[in-house]
C-alpha cells in the first residue's frame, strides 16, 4: 500500500489531462510503453533489494556498483527529484481546491497541505505507515469503482450504451497527433509510474525483505499497469478526447468525467479522492526524501545532523531540512499558473536519471553476481535492461526539444554540474582530513 501511494498520485489523476491532450486516445498505447519501462527498471531493482536491503537503495547500489561519485550524485538527484514533485503534487491540492473555492490562491493551499504532510512524517514510521494505508486504500478503491462504472457505461447495462466511438470516431481517430502526440503522452505517463520505487527505500525497515521486497514489487507493478491502463481507456471512452486532455492543467479529468456522467455529487466525491490521493504521494514522497538524505548523512556526504532519530525512530532533521526545500518548490505556484507543469518537467528530467542508474547498476550487479545464485532474477537479461535505458534516453532528449518541457533542461543540467563539483569538493576535504589526521598519528 505504500508503494501504491506514492506512485499513483497527481501523475494519473492530473497529469492524465495532459496526456490525453498529447495523444488522444492513442494515450492509452502511451501508458502501455511507460508501464513496460517502469517494469524493467522494478524487475532489476528487486534483484539488487533483495541482496542490499538498506535505507540508501539505490544510492547505496550506485556507490557499490558504478562509483562513489554516482552515489553521491543520485542519492542528492533522487532527493530534489523528490522535493520537486511534492511541491507538484502540493501545486495539484490546491488546484483540486478550487473545484470548492474558486477564488482561494492555489499557493495558500499548497503550503498548508505540505505543513501537514511533514508532521505525519515526523511521527513514527508506524504512524506513517498507518496514514499512508488509509490515504492509498481511498484512491486504490475509487480507481477500482471508476473503471468498474466505466466499463459499466461503455457497455450500456442499465443505461444507454457509450460505445467506442470516441476511441476511433473523433476527428483523427485513434491517433489523432500522430506518433509524436503518442511518444509525448510517454512522457507524462513515465511520470505517472514514478514513485514505484518507494519499495526498495523502505526495505532497510522491512522485515524479511526477501521475501516481502520482491513479492511488493511485482505485485504493484502488475497493479499499477493495470489500474493505469484501465482507467486512462475509461476516461478516453467514455468522453470525448477534446474534453478531458488539457495543455494547462486546472482540474482532474477523473473529475470531468463525473460532471459529464449526470450523478448527483459524484464529481464533488471525485474531487475528494484526488485529493486524498495528492496527499497520499506527498506523504509517501516526504518518508523517501527523509530516508535518502539521512541516507547520505549516514555516509559522511551531508551533515551529521541529518542522520539522527527522535526517540520514535524518525529521521526529524532530514525531514525538516526536506520539508524547508518542499516549501519553497511548492511556493512557486505564487508566480505562475502553469507551476504543475514546469515541476513536473523537473522533477521527471531527475527521475529518468535515477531509473537510468538503477538501470546501470543492475547491469554491473550482474557481472558481480552470478545468476543462479541470486533468489530473484530478472528475465531476459540484459536486453529489457538495454530496451529501457534507450526509451529512458529518448524520452529525456525528446524533453530537451519540448517548448512545454523546457525547464527540465534549463534546470537539470545546471543541478547535475553543481552536484558534480560539490561531490569533488567533498572529496578534496575529505582526503585532506585524512591525511592530516595521519600525520598527527
Amino acid at each position: 500500500m505504500i508503494g501504491l501511494g506514492g506512485a499513483i498520485g497527481t501523475g494519473l489523476f492530473l497529469g492524465s489531462g495532459l496526456a490525453v491532450g498529447y495523444a488522444g486516445p492513442a494515450v492509452i498505447v502511451s501508458y502501455i510503453l511507460a508501464g513496460f519501462v517502469a517494469l524493467v527498471m522494478v524487475l532489476s531493482l528487486s534483484e539488487m533489494a533483495v541482496v542490499h536491503p538498506a535505507a540508501g537503495s539505490f544510492g547505496l547500489y550506485a556507490e557499490t556498483y558504478l562509483n562513489p561519485w554516482a552515489g553521491f550524485v543520485v542519492r542528492y538527484t533522487y532527493w530534489i527529484s523528490q522535493v520537486i514533485a511534492i511541491g507538484g503534487e502540493a501545486v495539484a491540492a490546491g488546484l483540486y481546491m478550487r473545484f470548492w473555492f474558486p477564488g482561494a490562491p492555489v499557493w495558500a493551499w499548497a503550503l498548508g497541505f505540505c505543513l501537514v504532510m511533514l508532521y505525519f512524517n515526523s511521527r513514527s514510521v508506524g504512524q506513517f505507515g498507518t496514514v499512508e494505508f488509509w490515504f492509498a486504500l481511498i484512491k486504490v478503491v475509487a480507481i477500482v469503482l471508476f473503471i468498474i462504472l466505466g466499463i459499466w457505461s461503455i457497455l450500456g447495462i442499465g443505461r444507454p450504451e457509450a460505445g467506442f466511438h470516441n476511441l476511433v470516431g473523433l476527428p483523427g481517430g485513434f491517433l489523432p497527433k500522430g506518433v509524436a502526440g503518442l511518444w509525448m503522452a510517454v512522457t507524462v505517463g513515465l511520470f505517472s509510474f514514478n514513485g514505484i520505487e518507494v519499495i526498495a527505500v523502505t526495505s532497510g525497515e522491512t522485515r524479511n525483505p526477501r521475501v516481502a521486497i520482491p513479492a511488493a514489487l511485482r505485485s504493484m507493478a502488475l497493479r499499477l499497469f493495470l489500474f493505469y491502463v484501465l482507467a486512462i481507456t475509461v476516461i478516453v471512452t467514455t468522453i470525448p478526447w477534446t474534453d478531458t486532455g488539457v495543455a494547462v492543467v486546472a482540474q482532474s479529468p477523473f473529475v470531468t468525467v463525473f460532471q459529464h456522467s449526470g450523478i448527483r455529487d459524484a464529481a464533488g466525491v471525485m474531487n475528494f479522492v484526488v485529493i486524498s490521493a495528492a496527499l497520499s504521494s506527498m506523504n509517501t514522497n516526504v518518508y523517501l526524501c527523509a530516508r535518502m538524505l539521512f541516507s547520505l548523512s549516514r555516509g559522511g556526504y551531508a551533515p551529521r545532523r541529518l542522520g539522527r532519530l527522535s526517540e520514535r525512530g524518525s529521521p526529524v532533521s532530514a525531514i525538516v531540512a526536506s520539508g524547508a526545500c518542499v516549501l519553497i518548490s511548492a511556493a512557486v505556484s505564487m508566480f505562475t499558473p502553469n507551476a504543475y507543469a514546469d515541476l513536473f518537467g523537473v522533477a521527471l528530467f531527475a527521475a529518468i536519471l535515477v531509473w537510468m542508474c538503477i538501470l546501470a547498476c543492475h547491469l554491473s550487479f550482474r557481472r558481480h553476481h552470478r545468476a543462479a545464485d541470486l533468489p530473484v532474477r530478472m528475465p531476459l537479461f540484459p536486453w529489457m535492461q538495454y530496451a529501457g535505458l534507450g526509451m529512458l534516453a529518448a524520452i529525456l532528449i525528446t524533453m530537451g526539444f519540448t517548448p512545454a518541457l523546457q525547464w527540465s533542461w534549463v534546470c537539470g543540467v545546471p543541478w547535475l554540474l553543481a552536484i558534480s563539483a560539490a561531490y569533488f569538493v567533498w572529496r578534496a576535504r575529505t582526503r585532506a582530513r585524512t591525511a592530516a589526521a595521519a600525520a598527527q598519528a
